[in-house]
């Protein structure tokens, strides 16, 4: 299978050596099985079309689904024109613009930070969940958030934190999540570490890094994933 990963962002510099490109984390958890093409969709390099890969991954990244820069609106577009055309996967930053993109909404939540390893509950079993848990742990990264699903969407995990955490479209081979399966918790504990004198406080830092000394589901949802694309594609 040829997928295509969407480049939204990149983790902080001196981050990459020791822990690799937001592509390239997704790579290390859905393994060798695919044949990977990235695109630098935040540097406008957007693909030759929706059916060039059979699949599409869109990462991570710093933005907002709602900002004016001209690269959100151009791959929202290649959003719409991709559904149903090929399998999408959406993480974070993804999750984000696929709801944006598809008729839903995303703002900066009042809540404020999401950070730290999260429980989720799976309010459904799909079949492509070859390994069922009815919770999830993954890290989380995110102050923006869904706040209205997209027409035909259904729910397919939820946090009182995070009520639109995950998401289903049906007819269109498609699914998204908030949380986070390519951090590893090694990475997700530095990144917490450069944001800890802003937009984080010392406290919040705190208490997300020790978030992760309890039990972590990104191998389980990383094979959810790929699970996923053998069956859509």
């Amino acid at each position: 299978m040829k997928l295509g990963i969407l480049k939204t962002g990149r983790p902080p510099r001196a981050c990459i050596p020791r822990f690799g490109t937001y592509p390239e984390m997704f790579q290390a958890l859905l393994g060798p099985r695919h044949e990977y093409r990235t695109y630098a969709v935040d540097e406008g390099e957007l693909p030759e079309s929706p059916t060039a890969c059979d699949a599409w991954l869109i990462t991570g990244g710093a933005a907002g689904a709602y900002d004016p820069d001209p690269w959100i609106g151009a791959t929202m577009d290649f959003l719409r024109a991709a559904r149903g055309q090929a399998a999408l996967v959406g993480v974070c930053l993804g999750h984000q613009l696929m709801a944006q993109a598809f008729g839903g909404q995303v703002i900066k939540s009042p809540k404020g930070w999401g950070v730290g390893e999260n429980e989720y509950q799976v309010l459904r079993r799909e079949p492509w969940m070859d390994a069922w848990a009815a919770t999830l742990r993954l890290p989380a990264s995110h102050q923006d958030q869904v706040v209205e699903a997209p027409p035909g969407a259904d729910l397919f995990a939820a946090s009182a934190f995070t009520p639109f955490a995950g998401l289903i479209y049906r007819d269109d081979r498609a699914i998204s999540m908030q949380p986070h399966p390519e951090f590893d918790p090694a990475y997700a504990i530095e990144l917490i570490e450069t944001r800890r004198d802003g937009p984080l406080t010392p406290d919040q830092a705190d208490r997300a890094i020790a978030s992760y000394q309890g039990p972590d589901d990104r191998a389980r949802v990383g094979g959810w994933i790929n699970a996923f694309l053998t069956s859509a594609t």
